[in-house]
């Protein structure tokens, strides 16, 4: 598959993907940002907003299971590369510092939601 095929463009408020929607593809902000964020009741809680070289949609991509947030470009001409589950398994086999770079981001990730849930039991 010739990789322009693998990469889409949005505009500002454009949904990469939403909340609940099923997915195996794992998405690499290549131009502009992109806003990690739940939506209720019509308004929208920013988790995370990440720009060009970071990755999002990787819990999906290894378990298969609904996306846990939504995922909207923040910036005009936001351009992301999809990368579905077989060519993840196979960068994760061949490319043990790639393995190691989605594992340093799920850390980073988990302890910052653990240090929200922590601060917010104990308000």
């Amino acid at each position: 598959m010739a990789i322009e095929k693998c990469i889409n463009e949005f505009a500002v408020d454009q949904v990469v993907f939403e909340e609940g929607s099923t997915g195996r593809e794992l998405f690499v902000v290549l131009d502009g940002q992109v806003e990690i964020a739940k939506l209720n009741d019509g308004r929208k809680t920013v988790i995370v907003t990440l720009g060009k070289g970071e990755f999002f949609g990787e819990m999906a991509v290894i378990d298969g299971s609904a996306r846990s947030a939504t995922a909207i470009a923040a910036a005009p001409n936001t351009r992301v590369m999809r990368i579905n589950h077989a060519r993840f398994v196979y960068l994760v086999s061949q490319q043990p510092a790639f393995a190691l770079m989605v594992m340093d981001a799920l850390s980073k990730r988990l302890r910052a939601s653990n240090a929200v849930t922590f601060k917010a039991a104990n308000s």
